[in-house]
């Protein structure tokens, strides 16, 4: 069976964009809201489909996403806005996907 690649990479940004959220002054601010789903999703993948999901490469890929902040005038790294709750999540769905890769 083939695997549409775009069509999982979607299906993981929606999940993704649903679940996870930056927490900003205890506003949470979902991925899918803020636009980075999409983004996150598509460097995940290649993790997922070599089968080598590892916590501190997901770490590493959180923390090399810049979100712009004050009309762009600062980048705080994705990870910074991320409570440990939400890194958990992330993790059992990147878990979930790639059993099903």
């Amino acid at each position: 069976m083939a695997i549409n690649t775009t069509e999982v990479i979607e299906k993981l940004a929606s999940e993704i964009g649903e679940n996870v959220y930056l927490d900003i002054a205890k506003w949470h601010l979902y991925l899918s809201n803020a636009h980075l789903h999409t983004l996150l999703a598509e460097q995940l993948y290649p993790i997922l489909s070599a089968k080598s999901l590892d916590e501190d490469r997901v770490l590493h890929i959180l923390q090399s996403i810049p979100v712009k902040i004050g009309g762009g005038k600062k980048e705080v790294s994705l990870i910074d806005f991320m409570p440990m709750q939400c890194q958990v999540i992330l993790m059992d769905i990147l878990e979930k996907y790639q059993r099903n890769l």
